[in-house]
């Protein structure tokens, strides 16, 4: 099949639209405020241009060399910034409506959804615009974050919807496959096809992220995964206590958990750990004592987390319960006081994606009704001298950073039958420019091909998203940060003994190690470090 035209090069505006938008972009090079200037020229038709409408018209612009490219201006123009200061664009994306193999008595039901999940929350209602298409929703999605001036090249696909692994095999591999077809361009023949042409394809995938409950996960379902290009896995913890798991039907225990933890981290997966406050059961005394087993737990410690209170939606099985007066959701103040009770002790290794669901809050019958939570959390520490040193916290974000002046930081910690070493690259204001995550194995491996190896589970340059090969002066990113914590995990697994080094690389990825002297041996890209000078 050939490649198809994209929304952005089939779109057509108006020329009295594109005259408008020159000169409101005009206006804004000079430095005047992006709305402002919007508001000086409103259109014809009445109302006023888009940001997409002067990110259009700033590429025209460079693409016909009129002007210079001018990162500063477009980062001015570009909407939601925050989306991509953490190095990636990632796209979210859901499964169809299928059944679920859990009970949760929390979860809601809605027949026209995968479970958990409903209609109006952002990302649920891209997917049913689009019929649960992959092929549309990740093009759509790219197509929307490109036109308001948010770069697309590294995209990190966010697959959510029920529980992954309880769908059939033969969907999820065509799922896959339709998505990458989206960021490649053109209709591939199979997956192993789509995977090989993404490696080159202008947007690029960069990190593939599946959710899943930690009972469905196996050897046979690691090795899967990993057919499938998956680097990260979302797994329901939920609570640490088996009782309160019970409780709320969870239909695992932790024991389950540190299981499919260690399985993951054996296999140099990166691992997101759902954790909810204010279940049936519990309250804040025993949610605070609840936390720290987290990282107590040496067979637990996640990569990332996120922390989801338990919110009372009418369509769930714990409404009845509420009705009855058996169940007491927090207020907002209780979950504030509790949040930023136990965000100050998060390991420095951890990052915390999420501290409360984009649940709208017409659908909470009751209890806190904020998706401003993460706010009034900084807020509240901040009224109390406290600091959370989570990656996310810490990350240079949109700061410009003096790439020489950057020192290196290792935190080493144990987890799962492995020794983890976390690498820093840290500002003198402890902001965080970049990370490896090497994990150095004491058991047999799991998969034939990591005989041998230590694993690089990650390796991460934050900062702005720049496209590929295109640097910024002051940003993180295409400095060479990723390469110099790259040699530097290569010394210490030699140091300790390891024969190769294997990392759990995206598709979109392997021709970056490629160009380091990095092969692919299954579905890792693997160096040998024979003779490799080792890091005491």
């Amino acid at each position: 099949m050939g490649r198809r035209e994209t929304w952005l090069e089939t779109r057509r505006y108006r020329p009295e639209d594109m005259r408008l938008a020159r000169l409101a972009l005009e206006d804004v090079r000079a430095g005047m405020e992006v709305m402002r200037a919007v508001r000086r020229h409103p259109l014809p038709q009445g109302g006023y241009l888009g940001k997409h409408h002067l990110v259009h018209v700033y590429r025209e612009v460079v693409r016909s060399g009129e002007w210079a490219p001018d990162t500063d201006l477009l980062r001015r123009l570009r909407m939601k910034p925050v989306r991509t200061l953490s190095g990636v664009t990632t796209v979210t994306v859901l499964t169809r409506p299928f059944p679920c193999p859990g009970e949760c008595i929390f979860c809601p039901t809605d027949v026209r959804m995968p479970k958990s999940y409903l209609p109006d929350e952002p990302g649920a209602a891209r997917a049913l615009e689009h019929n649960f298409d992959p092929f549309l929703q990740t093009s759509a999605r790219l197509e929307a974050l490109a036109a308001i001036g948010h770069p697309v090249d590294k995209v990190e696909l966010l697959i959510l919807g029920g529980t992954w692994s309880a769908y059939p095999r033969a969907y999820q591999a065509e799922f896959i496959r339709r998505c990458l077809d989206a960021m490649n361009g053109f209709e591939s023949a199979g997956l192993a096809q789509a995977q090989a042409a993404n490696s080159a394809a202008r947007h690029r995938n960069v990190g593939l992220v599946i959710e899943t409950r930690p009972d469905r996960i196996s050897l046979e379902e690691i090795g899967w995964l990993r057919s499938l290009g998956v680097t990260k896995v979302q797994l329901g913890a939920q609570s640490l206590d088996d009782a309160i798991l019970a409780r709320n039907r969870r239909g695992h225990t932790v024991e389950d958990l540190r299981r499919a933890v260690g399985l993951l981290r054996a296999a140099g997966f990166k691992i997101v750990l759902h954790w909810m406050p204010n279940l049936l059961g519990s309250d804040p005394a025993a949610d605070r004592r609840d936390f720290p087993r987290l990282w107590s737990d040496d067979g637990l410690r996640p990569d990332e987390i996120k922390i989801y209170p338990c919110q009372l939606l009418e369509n769930s099985d714990l409404y009845p319960v509420w009705k009855r007066g058996e169940y007491h959701p927090y207020s907002t103040d209780q979950l504030v006081d509790l949040l930023a009770d136990i965000k100050p002790t998060i390991p420095v290794y951890c990052r915390v994606n999420r501290v409360i669901r984009d649940i709208p809050s017409n659908h909470v019958v009751e209890g806190n009704r904020r998706t401003s939570l993460r706010q009034d959390v900084q807020a509240e520490m901040q009224r109390r001298g406290t600091r959370c040193r989570c990656i996310r916290c810490r990350e240079v974000r949109g700061h410009p950073i003096d790439t020489d002046g950057l020192r290196l930081e290792a935190t080493g910690y144990s987890a799962g039958g492995a020794d983890e070493v976390f690498l820093e690259l840290l500002t003198d204001d402890d902001r965080l420019a970049a990370y490896a995550r090497l994990s150095l194995p004491s058991a047999a491996p799991p998969l034939r091909e990591l005989a041998g190896a230590a694993l690089l589970r990650e390796l991460h340059v934050v900062g702005p998203s720049l496209e590929i090969g295109r640097g910024q002066g002051g940003a993180a990113q295409h400095v060479g940060l990723g390469a110099r914590l790259l040699h530097e995990s290569e010394g210490r697994a030699a140091a300790r003994g390891y024969r190769r080094l294997a990392v759990i690389s995206a598709v979109g990825t392997r021709d970056y190690y490629a160009a380091r002297g990095y092969r692919l041996n299954g579905t890792y890209m693997v160096r040998d470090l024979a003779g490799r000078d080792a890091i005491a």
